[in-house]
């Protein structure tokens, strides 16, 4: 470490290490040897649409893991919203805040709305249903999303 010294104060230059909880993965997940089954199938909904979000692909899936959300939820939202990533303005993938929320990346967005969704007030201890009613309450929005969930992959 560095001491800097500017007029009788003492600075210190150097890393803080914090403890840094991580949540559990599935055995099936990025920290195994093999390879996440659902990772290449959600490449390939996204990649199939022409999807800017495809980078984004392991951090949905992380995001869903973290918050122990239906891994195909954050990109059906997203689809539905902005057409993954197509009709995002201010890395708002998800229509959050109708569409007013600005976030600083597309990472970002993801994590906000994948705890939003699993720890906010208004959506916890909910079902998926009724997460979905909260999240939009216009008539069919629930179906559009469980229909492009499925469109990902079939009911788990």
């Amino acid at each position: 470490m560095k001491k800097l010294v500017s007029r009788g104060v003492v600075f210190l230059a150097g890393a803080v290490a914090l403890p840094v909880c991580m949540p559990q993965l599935p055995a099936y997940g990025f920290v195994s040897q093999h390879r996440d089954p659902r990772l290449d199938t959600l490449r390939k909904f996204f990649a199939g649409i022409g999807c800017p979000v495809l980078p984004y692909a392991p951090e949905f899936l992380e995001a869903a893991d973290s918050f122990s959300l239906d891994w195909r939820l954050l990109p059906s939202i997203s689809f539905v919203e902005s057409t993954g990533g197509k009709a995002a303005r201010n890395n708002n993938l998800f229509g959050w805040d109708s569409g007013r929320a600005k976030f600083l990346s597309p990472v970002a967005a993801i994590q906000a709305v994948a705890y939003r969704l699993s720890r906010g007030a208004r959506y916890q201890d909910k079902t998926l249903d009724q997460k979905l009613a909260t999240y939009n309450p216009i008539p069919g929005y629930a179906r559009k999303v469980k229909s492009v969930m499925r469109r990902i992959a079939p009911s788990e």
